[in-house]
């Protein structure tokens, strides 16, 4: 009999458990309906899902004002307004790849403070226009590969500070803006995709504290003037694998506190003037592997005032111009050393072959070159000197009789 009481008591122990759970399971579950959106899944209160739920809008009112990552994925809305996700004060991680998006309105992530990671990935956006990414303060990755990106607007990420990673690799981008980038104060790295064709004056200014930036399989006509000015603080900027077209004048001007200047594997039609000079604070240069088509007018044309020089694996011209580059900062007063460890591009006959094979003393030099030596102002100076001559013979003919 105690024996069945016993039995009759754990019964109904269990049945109350039972009832107990279910009871708690359904108010978590009703908590959390009550507060997502018919399209989404909110896993809880912090994490909410809202993928392939055929979105025309951002639902941001009818979300938990708690979430802290919040997945938009595969849906169809082609514009994020301004302050879009405002409310969503709390959101560290938002990702939106894989949508119709065609425009990103000014501060459309205003009110993010505490953003970390933002992804926009695999969609049809076709440019970052004016102060789209402006005020993300604390935003440490910033995700925009693989979509249709052909230009950066200026000032498209004012007041965002403090990120680690913006990646733009395999974007169909062809301009970089004059002050595209200005007020991104501490970037760790800024990676480009490849296809560039245009850097415009002033493209980088107002980058700060830039850890790395790589641009790399350009297409330019020309690496034009002040392309770097305003870029400041860099621990490490390479210019590889591109076709570089015309170097132009004053392209460094500006550029300050860098140390590394990395010059990699490019195609150089030619170099019109290189001024590297102490007031750019750039500790090391490395001018590798390029094949430079024609060389300065000049050796004095090459100024490097840095304090390691590395010019190795280069392909320069072997005739008349060469003086002009064994003159040069780029051998550093060794010129044996120099032509030692880079090759000649041309004449033909001596395309890839050691610069040393040359015996430049048998080379002459360009004739510009000699006309400028010996008459200091080039032009002007043949000019009055025919002038000159003129004068004499009409005066010997009678010619002003």
């Amino acid at each position: 009999m105690y024996r069945r009481a016993q039995i009759c008591i754990y019964y109904l122990l269990c049945i109350a458990a039972v009832d107990l759970t279910f009871t708690s399971d359904s108010e978590i579950t009703t908590t959390i309906s009550r507060d997502c959106p018919a399209e989404c899944i909110c896993l809880s209160p912090k994490q909410v899902l809202c993928n392939t739920g055929g979105l025309v809008d951002i639902p941001t009112q009818h979300l938990p004002d708690t979430v802290e990552e919040l997945s938009l994925t595969k849906n169809n809305f082609p514009v994020i307004k301004g302050d879009a996700f405002a409310g969503l004060r709390v959101l560290r991680k938002l990702t939106l790849d894989r949508n119709n998006i065609s425009s990103i309105r000014p501060f459309a992530f205003r009110g993010l403070n505490r953003l970390r990671e933002l992804s926009i990935q695999y969609t049809p956006l076709p440019c970052i226009e004016k102060f789209s990414f402006a005020a993300l303060q604390n935003i440490s990755t910033l995700l925009l590969a693989n979509n249709k990106i052909r230009y950066v607007e200026s000032n498209s990420f004012a007041g965002t500070s403090n990120v680690h990673v913006i990646l733009l690799l395999h974007n169909p981008l062809l301009t970089i803006q004059s002050h595209a980038f200005a007020g991104l104060t501490n970037v760790a790295n800024l990676l480009f995709p490849s296809g560039i064709r245009t850097i415009e004056q002033d493209a980088f200014d107002g980058l700060q504290y830039v850890g790395f930036l790589s641009l790399s399989y350009m297409d330019l006509s020309g690496l034009q003037a002040y392309a770097f000015r305003g870029l400041s603080h860099v621990h490490k900027l390479v210019i590889k694998e591109s076709d570089l077209g015309v170097i132009q004048r004053n392209v460094f001007t500006g550029l300050a506190h860098v140390d590394r200047l990395n010059i990699l594997n490019n195609k150089i039609d030619t170099i019109e003037r290189l001024h590297l000079r102490y007031d750019n604070f750039i500790k090391v240069l490395q001018f590798h592997g390029n094949h430079v088509l024609e060389a300065p007018r000049h050796a004095r044309d090459i100024v490097l005032e840095v304090s390691i020089v590395s010019a190795i694996n280069n392909h320069f011209p072997c005739d008349c111009q060469a003086h002009n580059i064994l003159e040069s900062d780029f051998a550093r007063g060794n010129s044996v050393e120099f032509q030692r460890w880079n090759y000649c591009i041309s004449p033909f006959e001596y395309n890839g072959k050691p610069m040393n094979v040359v015996d430049f003393e048998l080379v002459a030099r360009c004739h510009d070159n000699v006309i400028q030596d010996n008459l200091g102002s080039g032009v002007v100076r043949v000019s009055r000197l025919s002038a000159l001559l003129l004068v004499a013979f009409l005066f010997s003919t009678n010619f002003f009789r």
